[in-house]
């Protein structure tokens, strides 16, 4: 099993679809890492050498922002968007969808489970005691 940027890579998988486990690679660029590093895409995990393994963990740190790095950045630029007061951050804030979509009924991945008023029933009164 081939660590690379902090991710253990599943040894059965091929190294195409394996690098696609570490957050901000997806099949595109996995596909472009292989070709710039002359690998065959179909070479499964637990087949590559350690020189192999090791262009790969180069070629990533050099070029591509993956894993906390970029989870950061995200994170800051959802940040930034509250703190200028945009309407996207303001969506944000709210824990609403951000890209325009309705709320009036979906949404509920973004808004969380329904929150009904609950009916709460009153009190009786206790019978008059008997003469």
């Amino acid at each position: 099993m081939a660590r690379i940027a902090g991710v253990d890579l599943p040894a059965e998988k091929r190294i195409e679809v394996a690098l696609t486990y570490i957050f901000g690679i997806g099949p595109t660029t996995a596909k472009r890492i292989l070709a710039a590093t002359g690998l065959e895409p179909s070479t499964r995990v637990k087949n590559l050498s350690d020189e192999d393994a090791g262009k790969l963990r180069a070629l990533i740190e050099r070029e591509y922002k993956v894993e906390g790095a970029l989870r950061g950045e995200v994170a800051m630029n959802i940040k930034r968007l509250m703190d200028i007061g945009s309407y996207r951050g303001l969506r944000h804030r709210r824990g609403l969808p951000v890209h325009g979509q309705r709320t009036k009924t979906n949404a509920r991945t973004r808004k969380g489970p329904k929150k009904t008023a609950g009916v709460t029933r009153a009190k009786v009164a206790k019978p008059a005691p008997k003469k």
